[in-house]
């Protein structure tokens, strides 16, 4: 029994299965759908403090308000009062302490939003301030760490950076970054028969929105259902962030017998939400007169907010990519997870590897200009061994990279974004210009791929083939944009050999595939995919067994392609087959289920094999900076990227160039700013800028990496592309960087992010472009 043919609709460019609905208004997300006219807007009360005790809290007044129906507290709560992900430590409803502004205290379910707006504050709490701590440098100071500093070591880097023929130390600074989706937080209760709720949610992990309301509700997970159909974005906010709307209608809709829905506004979204995770990291570095690092030691400290959330995942991740696509002898990596009186903090695209990243690239910029050499070559000195030459590195936990292709694809990119021509033409600019100077940066991606939990590393599917041909598909993975319901749909059509068209693309929920994983760590397609091909097969291979019985011949005469079933020199079409299948009683209906292999973590000793493969790629940026102001422009940006063996090159195309954007907006225009009590000052688009059309790159080129190919075994030697594209980001504010270096006889501009047109004036004035 096999497949054969055309290549069916593997490594097309197939249009997003939403993508009319998209442009055209008709997709439908959460608040979009039809509800009964006694649903409920649910409305949550926030703290006005960063750090407090509640000595009363008197909701009387809001209870009697017009059209309001139940105010809910923690002690409404019949079950576990806990929306955290993995550690109870984040309340749905604080009780006798708050621990950020905007923290939620209680909910309230009205009639309208009208209504509820004009109740709640109404609301009577008496706060007893404490202090607070808000920043990575006073909880460093404190030592208010979520748990003692984790460390990761290979190699003894005391000794090698005391013989050292130099060193440097020097340290960065990065903001978080809010995810603004365009669809916010959002969920829909319904309740139904023996307190049993069915939740339509704005969720990447609907599992764990239905693990955690049961709990709340003190019920077992098979009395709440999770669906999830689309997400107008989500970028990591919507991985565990979704709980606490989500289990805010739940409780109503229990409480009340009503349907509830809870929608954040923008600026609630902003107060209530966690974000990326800003990091300081400080750095010891040595290395020789080539450029070739010898040891490096970092200390990575993350600001984490008011509880765990997913810190020690992200920060587990922070600390295997401090070495990028280097192969270090002696590397120290210690990472401090701070306790602040802010939000927490929580999974954003990258998951801790781009901060990661940035300690190291900040480091090989360093080196070069105090060696005067191009950063290319110090860069290219350090790049682990190219798997061509047999020769693998080890990383600082252990793992050995035996499919390290960043040479050539830096190779080819120096060549075509004509990299090394287009320096020395800036370096003759800057030379003649004063005031406005250019830069250039080319910047390496090397990035693992797998949840670094192991356990998450499995996925399930359901298909049903209908006695028409037709098929039915299902899977735990969840859509928030990315293609992942299109690339799946693909995988499941060349399976079975027929049009894509006939396979229809179904709401991920809980009801069909159970205790699945977050669709995160840019693993949707290589376990989902695997997963729904296997269900794919075993009803195929019934279907074959089935008609070489009929036929009296072996079941490997049987060939699905084109449409068609061949056995042997006969033919029907594939409907035909399905058919006679379901006349002769054969299960047309199967489950799929897939566990990546090889892995292996000791969260412990920060050891082990926590990558399946590992997804490369490079960009080359080019800016323009007007020293007199700090505005400045992306000129050019060249990325090269290996996907590996496409699946859908459009939609891998798209994840690259939007990738890369919000990269570049995380590293130079999206500013975090909390006042003095801690209170978010930037939660609006006013206040907060992601990039626009206007920010793109004047000239972009992208391309992938035409030799890309999976060493693994994956879904069609497939390789993941929705994480890894954003550090290509980092080559944007390192070109910033060298065009200040432009400034003659500057010394290293140790430029932090984001490196607004702001900070890009303060840190020319401070280099000696003070032209006032």
């Amino acid at each position: 029994m096999t497949s054969s043919g055309l290549d069916g609709d593997i490594r097309q460019s197939k249009h997003h299965d939403s993508a009319v609905k998209h442009v055209s208004g008709r997709a439908v997300y959460v608040d979009d759908m039809a509800t009964p006219a006694n649903c409920l807007t649910v409305l949550i009360g926030q703290s006005s403090h960063a750090h407090a005790k509640i000595n009363r809290m008197d909701l009387s007044a809001v209870a009697a308000a017009p059209g309001i129906v139940a105010v809910m507290t923690a002690a409404d709560i019949p079950g576990v009062n806990d929306c955290g992900p993995a550690i109870h430590d984040d309340p749905v409803f604080a009780v006798d302490e708050v621990c950020y502004v905007g923290q939620s205290l209680f909910a309230i379910a009205a009639v309208d939003m009208a209504a509820a707006r004009a109740a709640i504050g109404l609301a009577v709490i008496e706060y007893e301030p404490l202090p607070a701590i808000l920043t990575i440098d006073a909880a460093m100071q404190a030592k208010s760490w979520l748990t003692s500093p984790s460390e990761m070591i290979k190699g003894d880097t005391q000794s090698a950076l005391a013989t050292a023929p130099h060193a440097l130390r020097g340290r960065v600074c990065a903001g978080g970054q809010e995810h603004f989706y365009l669809e916010g937080q959002a969920a829909l209760a319904i309740p139904g028969e023996d307190g049993e709720i069915q939740l339509f949610s704005s969720t990447q992990h609907p599992s764990e929105i239905q693990h955690k309301t049961a709990e709340m509700l003190g019920l077992a997970n098979h009395a709440v259902t999770v669906e999830t159909r689309r997400m107008g974005g989500a970028f990591g906010g919507k991985e565990s962030q979704g709980n606490l709307p989500a289990m805010t209608a739940a409780l109503a809709a229990y409480l009340t017998g009503h349907p509830a829905k809870t929608i954040y506004d923008r600026d609630d979204d902003f107060m209530l939400t966690g974000k990326r995770h800003d990091c300081r990291i400080d750095y010891h570095v040595g290395f020789d007169d080539d450029g070739r690092v010898l040891a490096v030691e970092f200390e990575q400290a993350l600001r984490c907010g008011m509880s765990w959330d997913l810190s020690a995942g992200i920060a587990a991740r922070a600390m295997c990519h401090a070495d990028n696509a280097y192969d270090i002898p002696h590397m120290k990596i210690t990472n401090y997870c701070c306790l602040t009186h802010t939000q927490s903090n929580t999974a954003f695209r990258g998951f801790g590897g781009p901060q990661g990243m940035l300690g190291i690239e900040r480091v090989m910029d360093e080196v070069a200009h105090y060696l005067g050499l191009d950063p290319l070559q110090v860069r290219r000195k350090n790049f682990y061994p190219d798997k061509r030459a047999g020769k693998f590195g080890i990383t600082p936990y252990g793992q050995t990279v035996e499919d390290c292709v960043i040479q050539p694809i830096v190779d080819e990119l120096v060549k075509t974004s004509d990299y090394l021509s287009r320096r020395a033409e800036i370096a003759a600019f800057n030379a003649a210009n004063q005031y406005v100077k250019r830069g250039i940066a080319l910047t390496p991606v090397k990035f693992g791929i797998s949840f670094n939990t192991t356990f998450l590393n499995q996925a399930g599917s359901l298909i049903h083939v209908y006695n028409d041909g037709s098929v039915h598909l299902n899977h735990g993975g969840t859509e928030m944009g990315q293609g992942l319901y299109t690339k799946i749909a693909q995988i499941v059509a060349h399976e079975f050999q027929i049009d894509i068209d006939l396979v229809k693309i179904t709401a991920t929920t809980t009801g069909k595939v159970p205790n699945t994983s977050a669709t995160a760590a840019s693993s949707g397609t290589d376990l989902n995919g695997m997963a729904a091909m296997r269900a794919a097969q075993t009803i195929k291979g019934r279907i074959a067994a089935f008609l070489a019985d009929e036929y009296q011949t072996d079941q490997a005469e049987v060939v699905f392609a084109n449409g068609q079933v061949h056995i042997g020199a006969d033919s029907m079409a594939f409907a035909d087959a399905v058919k006679r299948a379901y006349l002769g009683r054969v299960s047309l209906s199967a489950t799929g289920f897939y566990a990546t292999p090889k892995l292996s973590w000791d969260k412990d000793r920060m050891h082990g094999r926590p990558f399946y493969y590992f997804a490369y790629g490079a960009a080359v940026s080019e800016v323009i900076v007007d020293l007199l102001t700090g505005e400045n422009r992306l000129l050019r940006a060249d990325l090269l990227h290996d996907v590996g063996k496409s699946i859908n090159p459009a939609i891998d195309m798209g994840q690259i160039e939007g990738g890369f954007l919000q990269g570049v907006g995380w590293l130079t225009t999206e500013e975090l700013v909390w006042d003095a009590a801690g209170r978010l000052q930037t939660h609006a688009p006013s206040t907060y800028k992601i990039p626009t059309c206007s920010d793109r790159p004047i000239e972009w080129r992208v391309a992938f990496y035409a030799d890309g190919e999976n060493s693994e075994d994956t879904i069609h030697k497939s390789k993941a592309v929705g994480e890894p594209p954003l550090m290509l980001g980092i080559s944007s504010w390192l070109a910033l960087s060298d065009a200040l270096a432009g400034i003659k006889g500057a010394a290293y501009p140790a430029l932090d992010a984001p490196a607004t047109a702001e900070r890009l004036l303060l840190t020319a004035n401070r280099l000696g472009a003070n032209f006032v």
